[in-house]
């Protein structure tokens, strides 16, 4: 009697084991599986303000030229010209700017400007005695500018912007021969320098070496005002005076530039997956 209890009670265990192994697997695959951890979010150190730097070469071309006689008292000046001219200049400058969202930036720069040959000819009348005057200037340029990228085509940006700041000109080397009736006549002049405002037109093309590192090729207009040599003093009577100004000095640049952005590039955003859904399975 004894035995035949403990066999029923055997065999209600073992049904009991087999009805609930499936319930508790099934409870084992209804558990949701965690997503995994968020990646921290990418530290930017100046991640929008970048660093240039610039090289190219300027046409100046035809100048303008004012002879203002200043001796005292004044003696009348009156020539004709025969042939005003300014020669080319390089260029080499830095500067730092900020982007200010994908398609506006603005940026500060300075630049030297190599020294460029002037030569003015100047017949004067009534006489017909020629003038040959000549000499050097150099010029520091700042600037301050704004450009606007016009969207990105095949890996190329074009964009356009302005500026305006200031032009230093040091004006030296400056002698004066006489030629004609003036023939052995000479005079010359002191340094000078002078700050002028100048203002820029940009248009150019942008590459992007690598997302940190942009590569610039440019055309610049450049007003840089107006520039003046010192006072050339004539060697001989009457010890004439005269200031020569050149006027509304303009240059067409071709420039090369880069730029750097300071800090890492930007990490893409981290793509949260959805929870998944449980599997379920069916006996």
């Amino acid at each position: 009697m004894r035995r035949s209890k403990l066999s029923a009670l055997a065999r209600s265990i073992t049904l009991l084991a087999s009805v609930g192994a499936p319930c508790l697997a099934q409870a084992a695959d209804l558990l949701p599986t965690l997503p995994p951890e968020p990646l921290p979010p990418p530290v930017e150190i100046g991640g929008a303000w970048y660093l240039r730097g610039d090289a190219g070469a300027g046409i100046l071309g035809e100048g303008h030229t004012v002879a203002k006689d200043v001796t005292i008292p004044p003696i009348p000046y009156k020539y004709n010209v025969l042939k005003d001219y300014l020669g080319n200049q390089a260029f080499v400058g830095a500067g730092i700017g900020y982007q200010a969202n994908s398609w506006l930036r603005f940026d500060f720069t300075g630049e030297y400007r190599s020294e460029a040959k002037w030569i003015f000819y100047a017949a004067e009348t009534p006489s017909g005695g020629i003038n040959r005057t000549s000499g050097k200037f150099s010029s520091v340029v700042g600037m301050a500018n704004g450009y606007v990228d016009l969207g990105t085509y095949y890996g190329i940006t074009p964009f356009v912007g302005a500026g305006v700041g200031f032009a230093h000109h040091m004006f030296g080397g400056v002698t004066d021969n006489g030629q004609g009736l003036y023939q052995g006549g000479f005079g010359s002049g002191p340094e000078k320098q002078k700050l002028s405002f100048a203002w820029a037109a940009h248009a150019g093309l942008g590459y992007s070496i690598t997302p940190n590192l942009k590569l610039e090729l440019a055309y610049r207009y450049l007003n840089m005002g107006s520039a003046q040599t010192g006072t050339i003093t004539c060697d001989a009577p009457p010890f004439c005076k005269t200031d020569y100004h050149l006027k509304d000095i303009a240059s067409h640049d071709v420039k090369v530039g880069m730029r750097w952005i300071l800090g890492g590039a930007v990490a893409p955003a981290v793509e949260y997956q959805p929870m998944p859904e449980p599997i379920v399975r069916k006996y």
